[in-house]
């Protein structure tokens, strides 16, 4: 084995490898096996132990360097005095010791934790494929229901069916090696991170395959429905936590900003909210932290906000945008993929930054704006994309209804496709079945012409609709089911995967509307007592340098008017990114949320333009 390492594995191994053996890393074994890790557990547990070495001298050092020179030579008491070394010496060693065996222990721990990481990735990635893959198999079962090809048909389409598939390869795999099915079904059903819902399916898929065919069929066309319906409780539970995240994310951007205007109008009357206090950047008063530190909670609270709604999304109606191009074709596909487009337009906002950083606008105004140059841009290449996808998932649906009935009249796959491409109007899938007809009647020696043909025109089409059902018919047609029930299933998964994109769509659109009613409601409060309250408390302070009434101090500096609009800005715009981040990414992904976010940092710009107060 360790003639296969590199040599730094090779070194690590000869060194550490014997840790493997412990009781301590019992548990880490188990998560390990759950992971599917590319590399053994020796190997794994050598290269965490020589982190943890490399963590030990770093922690070491440093530690040893901070109270060298930190720590008077008083700190350590009596041991400065009874020991022969110096006192900054014995610091270093006392201090530095203890931190890098803390610093090793800590990377040694962080180690098992990756493992189970990665194995609760993988169970939420099974959770979310296996009702797909079970549904693949049940229509599978009409033409064969021979384990190894069943489970080879879905290991052979890991992107449609994720760690499903990367489970049943590894079945797959166990049986070239022991040559038994059944015993490796009985190994991945152990070593599986999903025991509550893949570890009993193998087994009970074992059990069925020894009572015989129409056992195996009957099986997976009950699991199939079985894990439809556990699947739809799934989505509602997560809608159900998608409302409490949005009645959270409400109150939680809208405090920030009440508190900034609570703690400006009460600086007035109370002078210690301007009291200098020592951080580690500098002096600062405490309103000038409870300010950014505001600033920076609404950032950090829209970007958890954005990433549980992108989260709790369902497994194949995310929107992550297309693979970036390569070579000239960035150029070619710059206004239909935003993936080309994000890279194009980086250096133009360089640009952009630069000019507005030359004509002496803020540098917090230079970012925000060069934001919004990069961000629109590239979100609305975004937006153009997606409606060219949504009309080709539309037609899609047509167009599998038009070659079922072809089929269903006894013509051929792909005389049906070319009476398709020639008679109906398919938009903008015109192209990609016109193509999809002509591979169809190229007949080339020694491959598969029609799944070549299929993969292809899912690879033209390139939305995830066509991913997760066009294989379909092509892998029951070559498993040899029957033509009609092969499409018939197809019709029902297209159409079953449509309606439910569109209803997860206007069920996130709500979510949508919250984002920028929030945004809106945070500027118009900020707009509203900058124009109407603060003014007031401005004069309010410069009434005397020392005025009383009724025994309340009045602070004389404790309003600035240009100073403390400034803040209220910076505040909006942190909630104006959030706002938009948490929009975007309920209404397609990370690149709408650059669009909603660039669209409503530019309008706050406009709004406090517009009113005098930049």
């Amino acid at each position: 084995m360790t003639a296969s390492l590199g040599v730094v594995d090779r070194v690590l191994y000869a060194l550490f490898a014997r840790h493997a053996d412990r009781g301590r890393h019992d548990a880490d074994r188990k998560r390990y096996r759950a992971s599917r890790l590319p590399v053994s557990f020796d190997v794994f547990l050598a290269r965490v132990y020589g982190a943890s070495w490399l963590a030990f001298a770093s922690g070491s050092v440093l530690a040893a360097t901070a109270a060298a020179l930190l720590l008077p030579p008083t700190a350590l008491g009596p041991l400065a005095t009874t020991s022969p070394l110096a006192p900054s010496v014995t610091a270093a060693l006392v201090v530095g010791l203890p931190s890098g065996l803390v610093a090793k222990r800590v990377a040694v721990e962080l180690g098992g934790r990756y493992l189970g990481w990665r194995a609760r990735s993988r169970r939420t990635d099974i959770v979310g494929t296996l009702p797909g893959a079970v549904r693949y198999l049940s229509v599978l079962a009409s033409g064969t229901t021979d384990e190894r090809e069943l489970l080879s048909r879905v290991a052979d389409r890991p992107t449609a069916y994720g760690e499903t598939a990367a489970a049943f390869q590894d079945v797959l795999n166990t049986a070239d090696l022991t040559g038994s099915v059944d015993r490796g079904l009985r190994v991945v059903a152990r070593d599986t991170p999903s025991r509550e819902l893949l570890a009993p399916f193998l087994l009970k898929l074992r059990e069925h395959a020894a009572q015989g065919p129409d056992a195996v069929a009957q099986y997976l066309e009950l699991e199939s429905r079985m894990l439809a319906n556990r699947r739809e409780r799934t989505r509602e539970r997560a809608a159900g936590f998608l409302e409490l995240v949005a009645e959270l994310f409400i109150v939680l951007l809208v405090l920030p900003a009440l508190l900034v205007i609570v703690a400006t109008v009460l600086s007035v009357l109370a002078p210690g909210l301007g009291r200098t206090v020592a951080t580690p950047l500098g002096a600062a008063t405490v309103r000038e932290l409870l300010v950014f530190g505001s600033g920076g909670f609404v950032l950090v609270v829209g970007a958890l906000a954005a990433y549980l709604v992108e989260t709790m999304r369902p497994r194949g109606f995310t929107w992550g945008g297309h693979d970036r191009s390569t070579g000239l074709a960035v150029l070619a596909n710059v206004t239909r993929n935003p993936a080309d487009a994000a890279i194009i337009l980086a250096l133009p906002t360089l640009v952009v930054g630069g000019a507005l950083w030359k004509i002496d606008i803020r540098p917090a105004n230079a970012v925000l704006l060069s934001y919004v140059a990069f961000a629109v841009p590239v979100g609305f290449v975004a937006v153009r994309r997606a409606r060219i996808d949504d009309a080709k998932d539309r037609e899609i649906q047509d167009f599998v209804h038009a070659v079922s009935g072809h089929v269903s009249l006894g013509r051929p796959f792909g005389d049906a496709v070319e009476r398709v491409a020639r008679d109906v109007d398919a938009g903008p899938l015109n192209p990609d079945i016109r193509d999809l007809a002509f591979n169809l009647g190229v007949t080339t020696r020694g491959e598969d012409v029609r799944a070549a043909a299929l993969d292809r025109f899912v690879e033209r089409v390139d939305t995830q609709l066509a991913a997760q059902t066009v294989g379909l018919v092509s892998g029951a047609l070559d498993a040899g089911s029957d033509a009609d029930a092969a499409f018939e299933a197809l019709q029902a998964e297209v159409g079953r995967l449509y309606h439910e994109k569109r209803a997860l769509r206007s069920r996130l659109l709500v979510y949508v509307a919250v984002g920028w009613t929030t945004a809106i409601l945070v500027v118009g409060i900020t707009v509203a007592v900058n124009l109407a309250v603060l003014d007031s408390f401005a004069q309010l302070s410069s009434v005397s340098n020392a005025a009383s009434a009724g025994g309340l101090a009045i602070d004389p500096g404790a309003v600035d008017l240009e100073r403390d609009r400034y803040r209220f800005y910076l505040v909006t715009q942190a909630t104006m990114l959030s706002c938009g981040w948490f929009a975007g990414a309920a209404s397609r992904g990370r690149y709408d949320a650059l669009l909603h976010s660039g669209l409503l940092v530019a309008f706050a710009y406009a709004v406090f333009a517009g009113v005098g107060m930049l």
